[in-house]
């Protein structure tokens, strides 16, 4: 029989999904189950981005332009100089979902066997995307005691080899929900013009900031010119995640024209995705303000109900929405695995993402778990009970 690859051997798999099978059998056995493993927002959608795919007229569904449509790239420069970030449209390719943006800048900026530093934990998929594309991932860690604040200067310097061609973080974070400051972005700045390094950030959730705290963008950065390159999506922003529409954006006019290649090879962006998602550029302000108000208050009741257990901690995030929090536990995995097998609480229980699967080294995050705030207060309320609980009866609980 024929093998596989080394590669596909090597793909880890999704700790955001890797539990599905036994949330489905708790499903099979009557119990009702609340989703805080993935982040996939229970808000509605722009209607105006609905309204353009129902409106669409289109006789031949054709191919785009392989960067995107021109009238989407120029909706994209635009909102980015509302937020004062100076981009062209021609400094914009259009992807498949931020993942995609992600593969074309590992593709374009590396070669197999080079490096990339992220700091630790990070979204589990950039395992996925540099282990497709050959590229070791080099983490420095990051800690739940400071509410995983960037790691010191020393740390990165000390990951640097021959091999390293760039710094990945994502501002802000997922999972932890960290939004780094303006000081600490400057010691990235300075660390990847020492090294001649790109710095690649995913700002995917860049309108959701909490607390009058302030998104920086590696962007508006003097210096990093050819050395920034953002990752951007529609899909959290817009709550349009199904539609798989992001971008690439850098003022890098090799790299971009690196990634061209890349793009053109997969042809195009989804056409009607597109539709939709330059109707959404016209969402006006007040859904991001009512957005932020309602993840603001899922927040804090998810994070102040968790530190109210005994045990359990939970910094509280800055941006995003989602939160690590550890827990009084051996292995957060098998805790997650026993609530969806063996718990309920009259009926009810939940699925959250072992955190072991956002770290790089097997022997971090172990008692970690992350959970998103993608539902109503209620629920959450309710999943806050369903963990006090299970912890009062797992057998695993560390007193």
């Amino acid at each position: 029989m024929p093998t596989v690859s080394r590669k596909g051997t090597a793909m880890p798999s999704s700790p955001i999904r890797k539990l599905v099978p036994f949330a489905e059998e708790a499903e099979r056995a009557g119990k009702k189950v609340f989703y805080l493993n993935i982040g996939q927002p229970d808000i509605h959608t722009p209607e105006v981005a609905q309204q353009a795919i129902k409106q669409a007229d289109i006789p031949v569904l054709a191919y785009s332009h392989s960067a995107g449509f021109a009238s989407l790239r120029s909706g994209l420069s635009r909102y980015y100089h509302g937020k004062n970030l100076p981009v062209s449209s021609e400094e914009i390719i259009v992807t498949t979902g931020g993942s995609e943006a992600l593969l074309f800048t590992f593709g374009s900026a590396m070669d197999e066997g080079d490096e990339v530093i992220i700091p630790e934990p990070f979204y589990a998929n950039y395992n996925g995307f540099a282990t497709a594309s050959g590229v070791k991932v080099v983490p420095v860690e990051a800690n739940i005691e400071n509410g995983f604040a960037l790691p010191p200067v020393s740390a990165f310097e000390a990951a640097i080899t021959p091999k390293t061609k760039g710094i990945l973080i994502c501002n802000p974070g997922n999972p932890t929900g960290y939004l780094y400051s303006i000081e600490e972005l400057e010691q990235l700045r300075d660390i990847v013009l020492k090294h001649d390094l790109f710095l690649i950030a995913d700002e995917v959730y860049r309108e959701f900031t909490y607390d009058g705290a302030k998104h920086y963008s590696v962007l508006a950065m003097d210096g990093l010119e050819q050395h920034a390159i953002v990752v951007d999506s529609f899909s959290k922003r817009y709550s349009m995640c199904g539609a798989r529409i992001g971008c690439l954006v850098s003022k890098n006019k090799i790299f971009l024209a690196t990634a061209m290649k890349f793009a053109q090879a997969r042809l195009s962006p989804p056409t009607y995705a597109q539709i939709a998602s330059e109707a959404a550029l016209k969402t006006a302000q007040s859904y991001f303000d009512d957005v932020n108000a309602e993840y603001v208050e899922r927040r804090n009741v998810l994070v102040d109900g968790l530190n109210s257990i005994d045990g359990v901690f939970c910094p509280k995030p800055k941006g995003a929405f989602y939160a690590v929090a550890s827990f009084p536990v051996e292995s957060a995995e098998h805790f997650a695995e026993w609530l969806l097998s063996e718990f309920d609480h009259h009926g009810k229980t939940l699925m959250m993402a072992p955190a072991a699967g956002f770290y790089a080294k097997p022997e971090l995050g172990r008692q970690q778990a992350r959970l998103a705030y993608v539902l109503n207060v209620k629920d959450l309320k309710e999943c806050i009970e369903i963990i006090r609980h299970a912890l009062q009866v797992y057998p695993g609980t560390i007193k």
